[in-house]
């Protein structure tokens, strides 16, 4: 559950003023928990909706999958406790139901994954639901990025239009020969295909491949895609192609 909080040092004498009709001068901190409460209220969303234990089984319809969410790590590589806000939301679990897939044209297209299958799936997608005490996701097949049959994200197996890029490395010096911060360094658009997906398919049902290849080093847009961290440290995004805009050669 997020709830949206406030506190005296995040709200200036001005602000308050544009709450509640305040001059600066007659501002008073004990009105910031009223503030937030009147005005705040209707912020508190529940991030996933509970399934009534009644209930013994949930079926996707369509071309939505039914995923259970993997747990957040709960401690670094190195061991150390993390605290809930520095955990990662995790954008992976296990296939646990399908639909019996969509027509397109005449042609009817199953789902692109089994069940028991470990997936990687966008960070905003679905719908989250919490059945038997678990949290589980409902998404259309077209949400999910690639299925990852071991740990390391570089094993990715993208589906649909999706592709897999290792981001080439920040430049660590300016043109003048300056070094950089690692603050200042600007975070690539460059990168090498590692894996691409089988294609989309067309109105009659078939697949089109598509035209970038494993090897490719590729330019895409700044803000598309999702991104993760390998075992090895490097840097990988997985993107539609469309979001691919050139290749360098």
């Amino acid at each position: 559950m997020a709830t949206a909080q406030l506190t005296a040092s995040s709200i200036s004498a001005r602000s308050l003023a544009s709450f509640e009709g305040l001059r600066p001068s007659n501002t008073k901190f004990a009105s910031v928990s009223l503030v937030s409460r009147r005005s705040f209220r209707g912020l508190v969303v529940k991030a996933a909706t509970t399934v009534a234990p009644k209930y013994t089984s949930i079926k996707p319809l369509g071309d939505r999958v039914l995923v259970k969410i993997n747990t957040v790590e709960e401690k670094s590589t190195g061991g150390i406790l993390l605290p809930t806000t520095a955990q990662t939301k995790p954008q992976g679990g296990e296939v646990v139901a399908v639909g019996e897939g969509k027509t397109i044209g005449k042609t009817k297209v199953g789902i692109s994954v089994q069940t028991g299958a470990e997936v990687v799936y966008s960070k905003y997608a679905g719908t989250e639901v919490e059945f038997n005490g678990t949290k589980h996701l409902i998404l259309k097949d077209d949400d999910i990025v690639g299925i990852l049959e071991t740990d390391d994200i570089k094993d990715l197996k993208p589906l649909n239009d999706r592709v897999l890029i290792k981001v080439a490395e920040a430049e660590q010096k300016t043109a003048g020969g300056l070094l950089l911060t690692e603050a200042s360094k600007e975070k690539p658009s460059i990168g090498e295909v590692i894996a691409v997906g089988p294609g989309t398919v067309d109105e009659e049902g078939n697949k089109k491949p598509l035209s970038i290849s494993k090897g490719s080093t590729v330019l895409y847009s700044k803000y598309a895609g999702n991104d993760f961290k390998g075992k090895d440290g490097s840097e990988y995004i997985a993107l539609r192609a469309s979001d691919v805009i050139a290749i360098l050669s």
